[in-house]
């Protein structure tokens, strides 16, 4: 049984919760469970190398350690999958059912991003050991860099400040519940709910794939994380390989 959130740990500054919670792991000063909490981050990492960008004070940025749910590398997706779950359990409390998740785990608002997830892990003698969950999450944001496509944070949705210490504790709350759903077996059901509210899905969209737009509608994700489009033919597309082209 997994409680993440314990011990938790609020850090002042910090140039990434996910940098921070790496090296503490690596050097076994982690115990599993325990989350790092930013009030501030001066180089937030997201997805493919990508910088998370947040006002200091104003959002929700952490970072959990647990222990790997499979020995076998080659499952990380269904964490991922039990994480965006988790979020989005979190955020639809207080932004209601037009939350969705954008493969693989944004969490989307309408057509607007409000938050990220970025999973790194520690592989030991070719197994699994241990991972880091990184989530940063839009709260009391109330602009933000022009340069940042379609942002939105839940001071923008509902007009409400919050008070990011205490709705870190409730994400935790959602993390445990999904990552023990997890570690129980539960991966068919798990991947039959995150395919439920997935952005798009059933509609027709586009990918940008080696210099070519592949487009067709998106059908759904399977264990393994690939997203696959049915059209003149069926095609998979694996994370990282392709750019989604949203109109």
């Amino acid at each position: 049984m997994n409680i993440i959130g314990k011990p938790f740990i609020e850090l002042p500054r910090v140039d990434s919760t996910n940098i921070y919670a790496m090296q503490q792991a690596h050097a076994r000063l982690a115990t599993p469970g325990t989350v790092y909490f930013a009030h501030e981050q001066t180089s937030g990492k997201g997805q493919r190398n990508r910088k998370w960008t947040s006002e200091p004070g104003k959002n929700l940025m952490m970072s959990a350690v647990i222990n790997a749910p499979f020995s076998d590398p080659g499952k990380q997706f269904l964490l991922s999958c039990a994480t965006a779950l988790a979020c989005y359990d979190f955020f639809k409390i207080f932004a209601g059912d037009e939350t969705a998740i954008k493969w693989p785990n944004d969490i989307y608002w309408r057509d607007r991003k409000a938050g990220g997830i970025l999973i790194e892990n520690i592989i030991r003698n070719s197994l699994w050991d241990m991972a880091v969950i990184g989530i940063g999450i839009n709260i009391n944001q109330a602009s933000f860099d022009p340069e940042l496509r379609n942002p939105v944070s839940l001071l923008q949705i509902t007009g409400k400040i919050f008070n990011t210490v205490e709705l870190a504790h409730s994400l935790c709350s959602e993390l445990s519940n999904r990552v023990n759903q997890l570690n129980m077996g539960n991966t068919d059901e798990l991947n039959a709910e995150y395919n439920q509210i997935l952005f798009k899905r059933g509609q027709q969209i586009k990918f940008r794939k080696d210099g070519l737009v592949i487009k067709g509608i998106f059908d759904r994700v399977d264990n393994a994380g690939n997203l696959v489009l049915v059209g003149e033919r069926e095609e998979i597309i694996q994370f990282g390989t392709a750019e989604w082209i949203l109109s």
